[in-house]
């Protein structure tokens, strides 16, 4: 099978920088006793900090973006009354992108079900690229929407719960929300279920994406009952800074984290306009927010300490 295309120029970059590496290990073997002691030792650490960017550069490619993490969290909220509950969170599968297909998705949903969540939440852009369905080939609408079917195969108490991301919007929302109805998962967009349980009745109110919709609380909580424990799914966190007083979580992802972390500089690149909500836990005004960093990746094909990751959260009320 032949690489996926995104993946050639990370190929290309390595043959030619290997190439480069030999070529320079032998001109400087070649020439080494003429040379001064400061410009040999110069040169040399010259090719090892170059081959060390070539693996970095693979790493960065081919090794951390198929990796999965599972990220263990406790989250205590005191607008949360009833019985502890358990939760699977993934976002950004991407499938049809470089890293994850079909295949893949099964491998996740099989791990999501061996962590044995009481729900599972699925936070949007199931779909990678940014063409619309009607614009692909039949191969590639094939392993979008039998990535997302692979979904029906997640084994929670309370089922799964999804909302619906940016590039499902563009790719046709009304096809990924009937493809994750017919995996027996429900999507919402600016609307509600309630899960009734013997530990008291849980909300989970789904808001519009915020870059395809338009984000509306006080829609997606119209009707709930006063008295349950509330839980906001979005796919992007910027909407956080309009969220209401009393759900004790919301939950987020489309950051991917940056994709990228740099040492001592950070993330280059956030899709969101507010910096303060791009990875993991958010605490402001008293309210929570938990990002997660995804699954697949967008736009370049690389992540960098910030592998794919599931991640398992416990929400329970203070002692």
């Amino acid at each position: 099978m032949l690489p996926h295309p995104h993946l050639w120029p990370a190929i290309i970059g390595v043959a030619v920088g290997l190439t480069l590496v030999t070529w320079g290990c032998v001109w400087l073997c070649k020439r080494w006793r003429t040379l001064s002691p400061r410009v040999r030792w110069g040169l040399f650490a010259a090719i090892a900090v170059f081959e060390i960017a070539i693996w970095l550069n693979v790493y960065a490619w081919s090794v951390e973006p198929n990796q999965v993490a599972v990220r263990r969290i406790e989250i205590v909220s005191a607008d949360w009354r009833g019985a502890p509950l358990t939760i699977a969170a993934i976002g950004d599968t991407h499938v049809g992108g470089p890293h994850v297909d079909a295949a893949r998705m099964g491998r996740i949903v099989r791990r999501v079900n061996e962590l044995r969540p009481e729900l599972v939440v699925l936070l949007g852009d199931y779909a990678a690229g940014h063409a619309p369905e009607a614009e692909r080939t039949p191969a590639e609408n094939q392993e979008i929407l039998g990535g997302v079917a692979t979904l029906a195969g997640l084994r929670a108490r309370y089922g799964a719960v999804a909302v619906i991301g940016n590039h499902d919007s563009w790719y046709s929302r009304s096809s990924i929300t009937a493809a994750l109805q017919n995996a027996g998962v429900g999507a919402l967009w600016n609307r509600h279920v309630v899960i009734r349980r013997s530990g008291g009745p849980i909300v989970l109110a789904g808001i519009a994406d915020a870059w395809t919709g338009d984000p509306d609380f006080a829609a997606a909580l119209d009707g709930a009952p006063a008295d349950a424990d509330t839980i906001i799914l979005s796919h992007s966190p910027d909407p956080f800074t309009n969220m209401p007083d009393g759900p004790a979580l919301m939950l987020a992802a489309h950051s991917h984290c940056g994709q990228v972390t740099i040492p001592f500089f950070g993330r280059p690149v956030l899709p969101i306009d507010n910096r303060r909500y791009a990875c993991h836990l958010v605490e402001e005004n008293g309210r929570r927010m938990y990002v997660t960093g995804g699954i697949g990746t967008s736009i370049l094909p690389v992540r960098f300490l910030n592998p794919p990751e599931i991640v398992l959260i416990t929400i329970r009320a203070p002692n």
